[in-house]
């Protein structure tokens, strides 16, 4: 168990996902394959290490993956266009500053075609509906500049409606809060300007809350603790400008304690094995956490602060001040 976040074997541990290519995992993740290279590009420039990856590849990468029937993108080549994979495709592209490989109009049609009337989203076709692709939209349209396209009162009240008692939000209306839910609906209502619908001194105590004696948070009430909650709780509570509600220094050792030091990577729990999208939050959770040596990130966009306000993006957030 180590003390110190492992950046060097955590690097490398993001460059050897590519090249798993004869492992049964690979294959069957391909349809996590573009969210999975979103996750390991934001880790790596989070440890100041955005050269570790072939931009020019990755941005191959993505071009392949364009559903021209559908006009998004889907996780791997040859998959149907999805808003998840659609959004990682843009925050890689934003992240290299390649954006005119992406056909605006087009991605913004098809993003906003899928915005239901009572103001949610679907994430596809298929038309499953989750606050989650309701936050995918609305990030990726402000990443495009076209968030004025959107029906932003319809979007807010859809939003307003799964909030629960405990100042929490669910995945649709009635649902029971989860914190990464939270996250979605609060980082949504952040790039909306919209923060009013939050009750943030009750939602700031449940939040809190998700804290356990061992350090880690979990997603709700009687649950195991996860690293990837480091950044769902973490990210509300920075937009909340309450971080310090919880034990930082717990969690920080908590977050360090489910690193694989020997092959790199951070798992969901100490001892468990190592996987991308528990190593991309955990950094991202201990940047916000002020951890020294690391970039900071931007807590509503989950992107590389530098990037966002390079956009004129940034929204009102508060991380930790960064440790020397």
């Amino acid at each position: 168990m180590s003390s110190e976040l492992l950046t060097a074997l955590h690097v490398a541990y993001i460059q050897s996902l590519g090249k798993s290519t004869d492992d049964l995992v690979y294959h069957l993740t391909a349809h996590l394959r573009l969210n999975a290279i979103y996750w390991g590009l934001t880790a790596l420039c989070i440890m100041d290490h955005p050269e570790a990856l072939e931009r020019d590849e990755v941005i191959q990468f993505v071009g392949s993956c364009w559903d021209e029937k559908a006009g998004g993108y889907g996780a791997h080549p040859a998959h149907d266009a999805h808003l998840f994979p659609t959004l990682s495709a843009i925050q890689i592209l934003v992240t290299y500053d390649a954006l005119e490989r992406v056909d605006i109009p087009v991605v913004v049609k098809f993003i906003l075609s899928l915005q239901q009337p009572s103001g949610v989203f679907a994430g596809d076709s298929f038309g499953e509906i989750d606050t989650r692709f309701t936050y995918i939209a609305v990030n990726a349209l402000s990443l495009l500049g076209c968030l004025d396209q959107l029906d932003k009162d319809k979007t807010v009240r859809y939003i307003k409606q799964c909030k629960n008692f405990d100042g929490g939000f669910g995945s649709c209306i009635g649902a029971e809060s989860h914190a990464g839910q939270v996250f979605v609906c609060v980082a949504a209502l952040a790039i909306l300007d919209r923060l009013d619908e939050v009750d943030s001194e009750t939602l700031g105590w449940w939040l809190a809350e998700r804290q356990l004696p061992n350090g880690g948070l979990n997603g709700r009430p009687e649950k195991l603790e996860d690293v990837c909650y480091s950044f769902w709780v973490l990210s509300a509570l920075s937009i909340l400008d309450k971080v310090a509600w919880v034990d930082t220094g717990k969690l920080t050792s908590f977050i360090l304690s489910a690193q694989d030091p020997e092959k790199g990577g951070i798992a969901d729990r100490p001892g468990d094995m190592p996987d991308v999208f528990h190593t991309h939050f955990g950094i991202a959770g201990l940047s916000i956490l002020g951890y020294p040596g690391l970039v900071d990130l931007d807590p509503v966009y989950c992107m590389p602060a530098k990037i966002i306000e390079k956009k004129g993006l940034k929204k009102g957030w508060k991380a930790l001040e960064r440790q020397s």
